[in-house]
């Protein structure tokens, strides 16, 4: 094996390069370590020691509120249930729209591609879109985060380029053998696309535990509120009631420790998700850009 060394120039643009990677590392990294490390903490050491990185005391006393706190418990409930339902609807609508629009032989593809694209450069605005959303009765209800947005045009442009490379010889021969439309899109043209199928779903999934300004527009029941608004509530509205928490005894103030644990906690489920569809991601972005 024939390996070609470094010359003295390429060896310095290589430490350049490492270094700057590494403090760029670094410096994303480290307030993401402070967070969790302040999230064990005690709220004495949190307010008379100042800033610091590893605490003294150690305690689970922050975690173990907010998973006894009611708002925290239901806004994480409401939380998966519009992410899963949501990423299942949004998955479902884009890979079956894909699979249609890939087809030369449908009628009004042309135009039917056309007002996706424009869907990309055009929005009906805030105000429209909250009026076409109450007028079919989905204010105050998950469906008004699901449906408005279901269908990503971006995520479905790449999966129609992708079920457009397949060859066609592969379906001839599927339908010599009888196999029907649906059969040919769920036993063929799925497992063909899982790289791809995984790397939106990571997408939408993200998309929908992140959801924060939908929610906070069309969900007028607190008790409805997703993990996002929860911790806005909690981060930012919170700071007026500490300094005046006389005046709002009715209100909860949250500890310094409590909030850092939720942010830890509110970012897990994704940093656990994560690792099992980074394999697809590459792969996965890439297979439908070839053919447009």
């Amino acid at each position: 094996m024939n390996i070609r060394r470094l010359s003295g120039n390429e060896r310095y643009v290589d430490i350049f390069v490492y270094s700057v990677l590494i403090v760029w590392g670094a410096a994303i990294l480290f307030p993401l370590l402070y967070v969790l490390m302040t999230s064990f903490a005690t709220e004495n050491e949190y307010l008379t020691r100042g800033f610091f990185v590893i605490p003294r005391e150690w305690t689970w006393d922050a975690y173990l509120y907010l998973l006894a706190n009611d708002g925290f418990s239901q806004s994480f409930l409401n939380a998966v249930i519009i992410t899963v339902v949501g990423t299942a609807i949004s998955i479902s609508a884009t890979t079956l729209m894909a699979y249609g629009l890939s087809k030369k032989w449908f009628k009004g593809r042309s135009a039917i591609n056309f007002m996706v694209v424009f869907t990309m450069l055009f929005s009906g605005g805030m105000i429209p879109t909250y009026l076409v959303v109450n007028e079919f009765g989905l204010i105050n209800t998950f469906w008004s985060l699901w449906l408005p947005g279901a269908i990503a045009p971006f995520y479905l442009i790449v999966m129609r380029s992708f079920f457009s490379s397949i060859p066609y010889e592969l379906e001839e021969s599927a339908r010599v053998d009888g196999c029907g439309e649906w059969r040919m899109f769920f036993s063929i043209m799925l497992p063909l696309s899982k790289a791809s199928i995984a790397t939106f779903v990571l997408f939408y999934m993200v998309g929908y535990w992140n959801t924060y300004f939908s929610a906070l527009i069309y969900l007028n029941d607190s008790d409805m509120w997703p993990l996002q608004v929860f911790l806005r509530q909690m981060l930012v509205l919170n700071l007026d009631m500490e300094q005046t928490a006389s005046l709002f005894q009715q209100e909860i103030v949250y500890t310094p420790g409590a909030k850092m644990a939720a942010i830890v906690l509110s970012a897990l489920p994704m940093m656990i998700i994560y690792p099992f569809l980074q394999k697809h991601f590459n792969k996965g972005f890439l297979l439908g850009s070839v053919k447009g």
